[in-house]
């Protein structure tokens, strides 16, 4: 009976300390409103930085279609900005 009455008690706390740890978690979770109102809070939502993001992200690839039509090796551009010439080619 030693054994058998162990593995029950280690079963029974398993048992309680995993119903403590889910209880905590449903409580300490936001909402699904609070979750709607932190994702419109995070940076980089805003129109301003979502218009800089999609020019940046313009220029970043015109630069790889350039680099890629060019046996100039962009990398070596000290001004990224400008068309050919300004640094060292490959």
């Amino acid at each position: 009976m030693g054994p058998f009455r162990k593995a029950l008690v280690v079963g029974i706390v398993l048992g309680v300390g995993a119903g403590v740890g889910s209880a905590l978690f449903v409580l300490v979770t936001p909402g699904e409103e609070r979750i709607q109102a932190m994702l419109k809070e995070m940076p980089g939502q805003d129109p301003r930085s979502v218009e800089e993001t999609a020019r940046n992200k313009q220029l970043v690839l015109a630069t790889l279609q350039e680099a890629a039509a060019t046996q100039e090796n962009v990398a070596w551009r000290k001004n990224w900005m400008g068309g050919s010439g300004g640094g060292r080619s490959a």
